[in-house]
């Protein structure tokens, strides 16, 4: 049992390191205050060929698994970038999982290359207003006619909308009444975000304005059934390949968020005099964040053992859940006590922690809430009787 990293993903950490540097705080502040997204951020990471991290060489990626792209969604959020850096990169590095696993050799060839090579944005819709994580009773329809699909409905908190090109989204091809299973009867689709048929708003929102957030309207847009992934009907299925993924991710970027924070107040707290002595020398400043860095140090342990899990193909939902879960409480107490640590500077948006503090609610919220979570682990790992 080796907890070490190997030499590639000493690599990895090094050259996505070198990237962000680039990108340093005030370039994060400066898109906070704007709320625009970080297009030569995301270019940069195009360009050497990291969002294709975990897309199989065949298709211009690099064929690594999601330890490694771990290992680099950890090292963009500790840098600095935070959940604005990650959420930048993020679709790419799980989204279209269900392409890479369940799409033909066309789609294949048709839809990942240009998603790696930064041309084509992507988006993930499946969150609707009506049905949050009730995802089995979306409304969202898409009916067939011909070669096509016209789909319609409402698509609630989807990231990057506003600057994506594409959309892998959810629908209901089969009306929930005439199905036998709940799970049945929903279709995913990757396709061109037209503009004419659906109709973006951005949500005014708490933190990572660099990042959109969006409510989607969309009225008869158009799909190709050829870009229908999979059978359809078994669209569910196919989103559930990418959940446990996410969860990893947003758990090895939670830590990374929440080292960040710590390095900004460990620097204030040996910087900062009161009464002739650093903060830093006073234990009620010490133990916050001493235990905040043995909870992330704990959480991470579980999102590595979960990404493990994940690439040698064993189950992994557990793990993937209760890292998520983990790294975010962790992140968001590391967050906290680095605001603290700054006492009125905290406050302050040239210090960062309060943008940190308000980006790593995202953590705890999305793309389940903490409360689910503890529900799903009492129900898989203990066998109790499902609460929800």
């Amino acid at each position: 049992m080796d907890f070490s990293y190997s030499a590639e993903q000493q690599a990895i950490r090094a050259a996505i390191e070198k990237i962000c540097a680039r990108f340093p705080d005030d370039y994060w502040l400066a898109k906070d205050r704007e709320g625009s997204f970080p297009q030569d951020f995301h270019r940069a990471f195009a360009e050497q060929g990291w969002l294709g991290i975990a897309i199989p060489q065949a298709y211009g990626g690099s064929g690594l698994g999601v330890t490694e792209a771990a290992v680099m969604m950890q090292t963009v959020a500790e840098s600095g970038a935070g959940l604005s850096g990650a959420s930048a990169l993020h679709m790419n590095i799980f989204g279209l999982n269900p392409v890479v696993m369940f799409g033909s050799d066309e789609q294949k060839n048709r839809m990942l290359p240009p998603l790696i090579a930064g041309n084509d944005k992507a988006c993930f819709a499946v969150t609707e207003p009506d049905a949050g994580l009730d995802t089995l009773n979306l409304k969202t329809k898409a009916v067939r006619h011909g070669d096509r699909y016209l789909l319609s409905g409402q698509k609630i908190w989807i990231s990057t909308a506003q600057v994506a090109s594409k959309i892998l989204i959810l629908a209901r091809t089969t009306p929930l009444e005439n199905v036998k299973r709940k799970t049945e009867g929903l279709s995913l689709f990757y396709t061109t975000l037209d503009r004419n048929h659906v109709n973006v708003r951005e949500i005014a929102k708490m933190g990572r304005s660099a990042v959109d957030s969006n409510e989607l309207f969309i009225e008869a847009l158009p799909v190709p059934a050829a870009d229908r992934i999979g059978e359809e009907g078994r669209g569910f299925e196919y989103i559930l390949h990418g959940m446990n993924t996410e969860r990893i991710l947003i758990a090895a970027e939670a830590v990374g968020l929440g080292r960040a924070a710590l390095r900004k107040a460990a620097s204030y707290a040996r910087e900062r005099i009161v009464f002739g002595r650093p903060i830093g020398q006073n234990q009620a400043i010490q133990h916050p964040l001493a235990a905040s860095w043995m909870e992330l140090e704990a959480a991470n342990l579980m999102a590595f053992k979960a990404a493990s899990l994940y690439d040698s193909g064993a189950l992994c939902a557990a793990e993937a859940n209760a890292a998520k879960y983990l790294g975010a409480e962790a992140a968001f107490s590391a967050c906290e006590a680095a605001v603290m640590t700054h006492g009125g500077m905290g406050y302050a948006k040239e210090f960062h922690v309060e943008r940190y503090l308000r980006e790593v609610m995202i953590a705890r919220l999305a793309p389940v809430s903490p409360q689910l979570i503890l529900c799903f682990i009492a129900e898989k790992v203990f066998g109790l009787p499902k609460s929800y």
